[in-house]
């Protein structure tokens, strides 16, 4: 029996490549200076998970951005806009991640420069990934040398591998192809693919780890073809293929997965209830059977006494057959619970980061092979412990979750009511401006938050500290002549951490990175027990911003699926009760909000995509309560409070009834690096109420030109009506600096008053028109 890994977080115990990655990006380090912290990156993951017992080491795991990118590159796939350029290939991979922009200082639009490549959530997770783009002439040229390279840089370390490759199936399934069918693109990836797998063999590769994470998914009848084609098709040489499935059970495609000519199968066991004797039954019997019985997406300590006694009589039947893994790549968990100093022990102790995901598997593996049960019992103890432990539990907020109804999830208004009382009190212009949420998080913010958690400046000085930021945040918008403002959140280190650190029921981490994407790392907090509100936690602040001006200011919050989805979850409580728990704490926040006078509340829901199962099966299931629970958090606003929510990089289409079942009033999405092609997605299905598409991509550092925002609008304009349009960025804009900010929203305000003054020409459309 072998134990191995599908993955390890790339980004370093302490956020390495996030800082490598944006002082390459600033051109404080140059190609080879980044090229070798990478590489010390990856030895220091390599040495890691060998030394916590893992025999067979993931390489090709790790990427300078996205791995779902990296296999792009090593098929040549380059969107046409970047191929006439100069580039050497690591500036291509980030420009193509990020955008490109002429100009020196970086201000061209993206008619003058290139635009990013679409991004969008790696299945149901907070990972986003770089959307490949297939064309209809789509030519391949592979290049692995990178690959190979950490293929004989783990050699001469003395580790032990196996490469991992995302397979064509799940590749071509995650891609975007506008032009027709993309299985007629099958050939040309097989073409590439041959090629890969020709050159490890040459470079005499054993094992190759093949990810078609699809296998979760209900492919119909062509696809499934399609696996059967592709791999039949495909000459391993002496490979042998690891064919590896997670985030769900395959259960449903095991007779697909027997019949294709591979060595060994990896099967998620942890997401999904899944028979584990039928997959012994159904597979051949010379194959290796890899089993996830680690949780790769959650932090929570394995009973390893409990899986013993589930594995054991596996181990009997299949003994070297048998391989241990974690469920899916640990890419999803933060990197190592010794370095967290300051979690209550007691929690800490029920926890388990990548390093601990590890050693578990090492102690299962010990136990199973040699019945010495002792260490194994000792380890499980906590997960016991924790079961009982008084504080997970709060009968107060079990009480508030029982006492729910229908119509606790339901504004007494429709949204044809509360529109034409939100027009009158609002007063606000055709195609009004606005933000999502958060301004640039510069080092001053940075710097005073970490001062004010040192304990180096007093509450009442950070106090005026971050007034002062919220203050000068108002005039800059009052400047810019946006018509609704945001207090730009100084305060908040993460839209998710900020409320776990104020909720009863949640425990924060110092060092629970977990990468996002590219540079971008979040830190999940935790839900360990029932949730509620200790105090007031945004109303100050806000009300303070309102104090600034005369314009309305929205009340900025988390919705509860997205609270649920960025954190990590207990599992011995449904979710769907959960998020009861967390959408009465945010109602009692609205409440509050109301009572200050804030007359807009913005309830961000970017998670609700990500949050639905695999398989599409299960979806309406999950939408039920996910919207009920949004309406929930929203029910007590009276119908003169506008509730807007935010929605960024999902695929619609999938959820438009459910975004409707919503009923914001106002909702905002992610459409400018898809050229509002999402908009497609409302215009097969009306949306009733009003629609804000971002017109500003904020991931990349291109600043839009006003024609090119002014052109986007009128495409949108094709779906939503005049009256019902708002005009904003795509997402929150922390991550910007404030040069590039001014100028693109001041390009924003331009182009909505240049649509304005060509629509006021003639009669404006009256609101009811609208709402028939």
């Amino acid at each position: 029996m072998r134990i191995h890994n599908l993955g390890f977080p790339r980004i370093g115990h302490k956020r390495e490549l996030k800082f490598t990655q944006e002082a390459y990006w600033r051109g404080e380090l140059n190609q080879s200076e980044f090229l070798q912290r990478c590489q010390s990156l990856r030895q220091q993951n390599w040495q890691t998970q060998q030394q916590a017992g893992i025999e067979i080491l993931p390489v090709g795991d790790f990427s300078h951005y996205d791995h779902v990118l990296n296999t792009s590159l090593y098929l040549g796939i380059v969107p046409k806009r970047f191929e006439h350029q100069q580039h050497n290939k690591l500036d291509l991979e980030f420009e193509i991640a990020r955008g490109q922009s002429q100009s020196s200082c970086g201000c061209a639009s993206n008619a003058n420069g290139s635009a990013a490549s679409d991004m969008t959530k790696w299945f149901n997770t907070n990972y986003h990934y770089i959307v490949p783009e297939f064309a209809k002439d789509q030519a391949i040229q592979v290049d692995i040398s990178s690959l190979l390279a950490q293929i004989e840089e783990a050699r001469d370390q003395g580790f032990t591998t196996k490469p991992v490759l995302l397979g064509p199936l799940s590749y071509l399934w995650l891609g975007q192809y506008t032009q027709g069918d993309k299985l007629e693109l099958l050939t040309t990836i097989l073409d590439g693919y041959q090629q890969i797998f020709e050159q490890l063999n040459q470079h005499k590769v054993s094992w190759l780890q093949i990810d078609e994470p699809i296998l979760g998914l209900e492919l119909d009848n062509d696809w499934q073809q399609a696996f059967k084609q592709a791999y039949n098709e495909l000459k391993k040489g002496s490979l042998k293929l690891i064919l590896t499935s997670y985030f769900a059970s395959v259960d449903h495609h095991l007779e697909l997965i027997a019949s294709l000519p591979i060595q060994a199968v990896h099967l998620d066991i942890v997401s999904e209830k899944t028979d584990i004797q039928r997959i012994i039954d159904t597979l051949p019997k010379h194959w290796v059977i890899s089993l996830g019985v680690i949780d790769g997406r959650n932090i929570w300590r394995s009973d390893l006494l409990a899986l013993y006694q589930q594995l054991e009589p596996v181990y009997q039947q299949l003994n070297g057959r048998l391989w241990l893994a974690p469920s899916c790549s640990l890419l999803h968990s933060p990197v190592d619970l010794d370095q967290e100093q300051q979690l209550d022990s007691e929690i800490k102790n029920w926890l388990a980061f990548a390093k601990q995901k590890c050693q578990e598997l090492a102690l299962l593996k010990a136990a199973l092979t040699t019945g010495e049960l002792q260490a194994i019992i000792e380890y499980s103890t906590p997960v016991k412990q924790r079961a009982i432990a008084a504080k997970i539990h709060d009968p107060a907020v079990q009480q508030r979750v029982r006492e729910l109804t229908e119509d606790s999830s339901h504004r007494p208004q429709n949204f044809a009511a509360r529109k034409q009382i939100q027009q009158q009190a609002l007063g606000l212009p055709l195609f009004p401006t606005t933000t999502i949420g958060s301004f640039p998080q510069t080092s001053e913010i940075r710097q005073l938050r970490a001062k004010w958690r040192k304990g180096e400046i007093s509450d009442q000085q950070y106090t005026v500290a971050i007034q002062s930021q919220i203050k000068d945040t108002i005039k800059r918008q009052n400047s810019l002549d946006l018509d609704v403002l945001v207090h730009g959140e100084p305060e908040r280190n993460d839209m998710v951490e900020y409320f776990g650190e104020q909720l009863d029921g949640f425990a924060i981490t110092q060092f629970g990175w977990v990468q996002s994407y590219g540079s971008r790392c979040v830190k999940p907090p935790i839900i360990f027990g029932d949730i509620s509100r200790k105090k007031p936690m945004t109303v100050d602040w806000i009300s303070y911003a309102q104090q600034q001006t005369t314009k309305p200011v929205k009340g900025m919050l988390t919705g509860p699926v997205t609270i649920l989805c960025w954190s990590f979850v207990r599992d011995d409580l449904a979710l769907e009760q959960v998020t009861q728990q967390i959408a009465l704490a945010i109602s009692d926040e609205i409440e509050d909000l109301i009572n200050a006078d804030i007359n807009i509340i913005q309830v961000d829901e970017p998670a609700i995509r990500e949050g639905m199962p695999l398989k599409h099966s299960q979806w309406q299931g999950y939408l039920n309560w996910a919207t009920a629970a949004f309406r929930l958090s929203c029910a007590k606003a009276p119908a003169q409070t506008q509730i807007h929510s935010h929605m960024c990089y999902s695929e619609f289409n999938d959820i438009l009834q459910a975004i409707i079942d919503l009923d914001a009033d106002v909702l905002t999405i992610e459409t400018s690096r898809s050229n509002m092609a999402v908009l497609d997605a409302f215009e097969q299905q009306h949306y009733p109420n009003d629609l804000g598409p971002g017109v500003y991509d904020i991931h990349s550092p291109n600043i839009p030109a006003v024609d090119w925002m002014v052109n986007l609008l009128n495409k949108a304009r094709e779906t939503i009506s005049d009256d019902r349009l708002w005009v904003n960025p795509d997402c929150g804009l922390k991550t910007r600096g404030w040069q590039e900010t001014e100028v693109a929203l001041r390009n924003m305000v331009q182009a909505a008053k240049q649509l304005r003054t060509s629509v006021n020409q003639r009669e404006p459309q009256p609101v009811e028109s609208a709402l028939s």
